[in-house]
């Protein structure tokens, strides 16, 4: 997102490019409208309409500027981009109204043969030059300005004025025409000047016509026409090449003035831990955000079962969906049919009858995710909801001692540490942390640890298990 500064940079430049605008097409219209009530021509009329439609819509683009930008609040969460979308569509309305009355006049005075002698002057086509000049200068700074900073505002006057050079062509031709035709006394060349402001209202339609479509498809909240098709497949792609990403179950966007917003569904594989799925979708933001700068990403994971999800993935996917904890699942195959076993564990305070109903519901969830299973042996134990006592605590800091005492008899053994001792039911089990030389071979790795655990359990045969998770010694906090 921008900072501060940017935001304000930002704005002031779009301000200026609208308020550059604003006073040139004051300027121009005033000169427009006093040069066609001269000349009685109804071209230079219809170009001066044309200029104070183009007027009013400098002014509305320079307001929706000022509001567009302002920040997010509890009343408006998107923003205010929409003012920029309800300000075209406010310009439309102007422009056909503008287009109506000119086409209507152009008729009457093609018709009824009226109004068609002009007043000679050289001042319309000083104006109209000029016109032409000033639109090709505001129409570039404007387009400019858009680009830079994603305004659709100030892309659609752009647009706007760069019509108007055309339009300006069209009535000084006119122009010409009809003063050629008083000169050399050609009564075709009369109708000129109403035929030039068909023209004009015709090309003024053409451009109501794109505004509309554009307004009426950001006011719908329609996926904006730059990603509806390669730009979409391309996006695609990209979220499909993420690891981890299963599917691209729904892709939303939508624009509010110079911000994109982007709504995904993806699909992960169930079994990724809370801390890869947060992974995935910050790649997944940063890849929407490759093609919409700044855009707002919201990102809803679905979890799924992936090809690659084994059979053991399935059993503790659905026991993680019930929100159980199971542990030492083992599936075996007799005679072509699926035994699982495995360890539940449940609150030591829980009844044996709802405990049996727990794991019920679980063996039957297993049944239905993989029907190829034809028993499963459930082993219920119960999960210690009480702080260890003192003399627990006591015969624990013994144990730990004692593996460090027989550690000392293996001098690769650097060091052992982070020794835990936890307690399930009576069994007793030992995890810690052993640190051995970086360029030990994993041969060596192995038979160290394997005659350590050996060595201790011999000595400790209250103890079930040892786990001893081996470390180099330049990285033994890893």
């Amino acid at each position: 997102m921008a900072t501060p500064e940017e935001a304000t940079s930002t704005h002031t430049a779009k301000r200026s490019a609208a308020l550059a605008s604003v006073l040139g097409a004051f300027g121009i219209t005033l000169l427009k409208l006093l040069t066609g009530i001269l000349t009685g021509s109804l071209g230079m009329l219809s170009e001066a309409a044309h200029s104070g439609i183009d007027l009013i819509a400098a002014a509305i683009t320079l307001f929706s500027v000022e509001v567009s930008d302002r920040p997010a609040d509890d009343e408006h969460n998107y923003g205010h981009g929409k003012i920029e979308s309800l300000s075209a569509f406010v310009e439309t309305v102007l422009m056909l109204a503008s287009s109506v009355w000119i086409i209507y006049e152009a008729l009457h005075r093609i018709v009824a043969r009226s109004h068609l002698v002009l007043e000679m002057s050289p001042w319309p086509f000083v104006v109209l030059l000029l016109s032409i000049a000033v639109d090709f200068t505001r129409s570039r700074n404007l387009h400019k300005v858009a680009a830079e900073h994603n305004s659709e505002a100030l892309e659609a006057d752009a647009v706007h004025f760069g019509t108007d050079i055309w339009s300006s062509f069209a009535v000084l031709l006119g122009l010409a025409a009809t003063y050629c035709g008083e000169r050399f006394h050609i009564m075709g060349l009369e109708l000129a000047d109403p035929i030039a402001a068909l023209v004009v209202s015709l090309i003024i339609l053409k451009v109501c016509y794109s505004l509309a479509r554009r307004t009426i498809d950001n006011l719908l909240d329609a996926t904006p026409p730059e990603t509806r098709a390669q730009v979409r497949r391309q996006l695609i792609r990209d979220l499909l090449a993420i690891d981890g990403v299963v599917s691209v179950n729904r892709l939303r966007t939508r624009r509010s003035g110079p911000t994109y917003f982007a709504d995904l569904t993806l699909g992960i594989p169930r079994n990724v831990t809370f801390q890869r799925s947060e992974q995935i979708t910050m790649a997944a933001t940063q890849a929407v955000q490759d093609i919409y700068s700044g855009a707002d990403v919201v990102v809803h994971s679905v979890p799924t079962a992936s090809i690659a999800e084994s059979l053991h993935d399935r059993i503790r996917a659905v026991a993680a969906r019930a929100n159980l904890s199971i542990h030492d699942v083992a599936v075996q195959q007799f005679e072509g049919k699926l035994h699982v076993e495995q360890h539940l564990e449940v609150d030591e305070t829980l009844p044996l009858r709802k405990a049996h109903d727990l794991v019920t519901r679980l063996e039957a969830d297993i049944r239905r995710e993989v029907p190829a299973i034809s028993t499963i042996l459930t082993h219920i134990e119960s999960e210690p909801a009480t702080i260890e006592r003192p003399s627990s605590l006591e015969h624990d800091r013994q144990l730990e001692l004692r593996l460090r005492s027989a550690a000392r008899a293996y001098p690769e053994i650097l060091d052992i540490h982070e020794v835990l001792v936890t307690h399930i039911n009576d069994r007793i089990q030992v995890n810690c942390h052993c640190t051995l030389p970086d360029a030990l071979p994993m041969s060596d790795v192995h038979a160290i640890i394997t005659a350590l655990e050996g060595t201790f359990k011999l000595e400790n045969p209250e103890v079930s298990r040892l786990l001893i998770h081996p470390e180099p010694a330049t990285d033994n906090r890893r």
